[in-house]
């Protein structure tokens, strides 16, 4: 029967759907494979399914809702197309009538934006000036620059946010789908809490002239940020942007914290199994607090509510960003972000967040 038959992988691979995807939608009946090993639970599929599997494919990157699909996909092979096509025209009305309605949604959020600006006062901040520990400085982008998002539709991610408050400088970098905050101490700042966006080149720029022991020298005038050490000055604009209030993303107690030993996991990450999604999606890490007090890398068939997947690229990325023998991980449900704290600051974080196993 197998010669007659296509694996799932060869499915996969002709239709665009990933193998996790292909499971998914036979668990959900939507896709039922032609025949399945009863012995292995290998799945196997007929000729005729490709097409099939080509037509879903497109419709879930049309969003189309699983239930519409299942009514194409058992009208799709059938001489009467009428609701096939009433079915994606009613799925094409409702994403138009969404739009139009998101649509509106942001102008009334622009007009409220205006309204705020307007409201607000233009004076100039007074310039701040403090010494921060090479070190710790150099310690603290290093933490965090693997997190500044490169997407030019979001200039402000671009950077590195210097949040100065009392006697703690806070940097933290984000692109969406990662953040991470690390902290310095700093001395000789008086005043208000101050925040700057230092675009990405800059921050390098700084992160070069902090090598080795000593302090430098930090100071922000008006939209010019300006570091000096050494003899040597880095200095330039900062961006002409907002940054995210961080701290309200930053997760709430209750999660399932592990001490991890950072050469094991990592070794764990690399030769251990992984999940791919649909053509150009990244390698999946599926982990799970386990029993024996470590975090698991789980493989294929072990699910469960309490998995949580990640971009492995991106956690093996924030290992080595946090450079400790040891960090603390944090897992919650299956849609929470995973934290990463280090024992000896756990006020430095990295956050994952993750990624669904369905489709």
């Amino acid at each position: 029967m197998e010669n007659e038959l296509r694996s799932i992988g060869d499915m996969a691979r002709e239709s665009g759907l990933g193998v996790s995807a292909l499971r998914f939608y036979d668990r959900v009946g939507v896709l039922v494979p032609a025949w399945v090993d009863p012995v292995s639970g290998y799945r196997w599929y007929g000729a005729g399914q490709f097409e099939e599997a080509r037509v879903l494919a497109r419709l879930r990157r049309a969003g189309m809702p699983l239930a519409d699909i299942r009514l194409v996909l058992a009208s799709w092979s059938g001489a009467d197309t009428d609701l096939v096509r009433k079915l994606c025209a009613a799925h094409l009305r409702r994403l138009e009538q969404g739009l139009s309605g998101a649509r509106g949604e942001f102008s009334a959020l622009d007009a409220l934006l205006d309204h705020r600006e307007n409201a607000m006062t233009s004076l100039r901040p007074a310039p701040v000036r403090m010494t921060v520990a090479a070190p710790e400085l150099a310690a603290a982008l290093d933490a965090v620059r693997f997190a500044v998002s490169t997407d030019p539709e979001l200039p402000v991610l671009g950077g590195v946010l210097f949040d100065v408050e009392g006697e703690t400088l806070r940097v933290v970098a984000t692109d969406r789908y990662r953040m991470a905050v690390a902290r310095a101490g700093v001395a000789g700042h008086e005043g208000d809490r101050r925040q700057v966006v230092v675009p990405a080149p800059l921050v390098d720029a700084m992160r070069a002239l902090s090598e080795g022991e000593g302090s430098v020298g930090l100071s922000v005038e008006g939209d010019r940020v300006t570091l000096e050490a050494g003899g040597g000055q880095a200095a330039g604009q900062c961006l002409d942007h907002g940054f995210p209030d961080y701290r309200r993303l930053l997760p709430a107690s209750g999660a399932d914290r592990r001490l991890v030993e950072v050469a094991a996991f990592r070794a764990a990450l690399e030769t251990g199994p992984v999940r791919s999604g649909e053509a150009g999606t990244p390698e999946l890490s599926v982990l799970r607090a386990a029993e024996d007090g470590t975090v698991a890398v789980c493989a294929e068939g072990d699910e469960g509510p309490d998995r949580v997947a990640v971009n492995r690229g991106f956690l093996l990325e924030a290992l080595a960003a946090a450079d400790r023998d040891r960090l603390i991980l944090e897992l919650g449900a299956s849609t929470a972000p995973i934290a990463m704290r280090r024992p000896d600051d756990e006020e430095s974080v990295s956050l994952l967040m993750p990624v669904r196993l369905e489709d």
